[in-house]
């Protein structure tokens, strides 16, 4: 079947429309992602009794179980429950809870690489545990880890299509839906990828942009 240049701007808008969806499911996904594994990695680090190995359990089971499935969960078996949320915000829930797990253990690496006599230094000056996370510890630990976090946002970006088995229309989903219409698959196809590369790219910039602004001394990005 031959390029139709018509045909591809005719349904440029419409795509265009869809990369906003799919945008907006990486934004809030991963937004929800950073601080919920920053809470993971904090109450691992701090060894609350129970808590602690509560939030491992939970933060093991949801590394080596598919997003897929947690999907279909969070969508299908919630109503059960009672609880019927839209498809949106159930895709939104799904991938920051399941990159949530991963974002802790980029958070934990992080906090590894603050001495231990950090926290002694902070204790000895009766600084409390809040104060010193937040005064000592993260601007320590955030800096060096960016550029991972900046990763496992492109990651998540290029795996909302998932989201479609949840009826959500997203890029690929609106591709899907325009071939089906038209029996034209080449041009939608071809412009999701496009899509997917220049805001992956864009996403993949912005993240080492941040990195050279938050850098510690003697870590920036040469």
């Amino acid at each position: 079947m031959n390029w139709d240049w018509a045909y591809t701007l005719e349904i440029l808008p419409q795509m265009a429309e869809a990369s906003l969806v799919t945008l907006q499911a990486t934004v809030m996904g991963f937004a929800l992602a950073a601080v919920l594994g920053l809470l993971w990695a904090i109450i691992s680090l701090l060894e609350i009794p129970v808590l602690s190995f509560v939030v491992r359990l939970w933060v093991e089971f949801i590394r080596t179980t598919p997003v897929l499935i947690q999907l279909f969960a969070m969508y299908y078996f919630l109503p059960l429950a009672g609880v019927i949320l839209p498809a949106m915000v159930c895709g939104v829930l799904t991938l920051g809870m399941h990159y949530s797990a991963y974002c802790a253990e980029v958070y934990r690496s992080g906090f590894a690489q603050v001495d231990r006599g950090q926290w002694e230094a902070a204790k000895a000056i009766n600084l409390s545990t809040a104060r010193t996370l937040r005064r000592v510890i993260l601007p320590q630990a955030i800096p060096p880890i960016i550029l991972p976090l900046g990763n496992y946002l492109v990651t998540m970006f290029k795996e909302t299509p998932v989201l479609l088995a949840i009826t959500v229309i997203e890029l690929v989903a609106t591709a899907r839906i325009i071939g089906n219409d038209t029996f034209r698959y080449t041009e939608p196809i071809t412009l999701a990828g496009v899509f997917f590369l220049i805001l992956s790219l864009a996403a993949a910039k912005l993240t080492r942009v941040v990195n050279r602004k938050f850098a510690l001394p003697g870590l920036q990005e040469f």
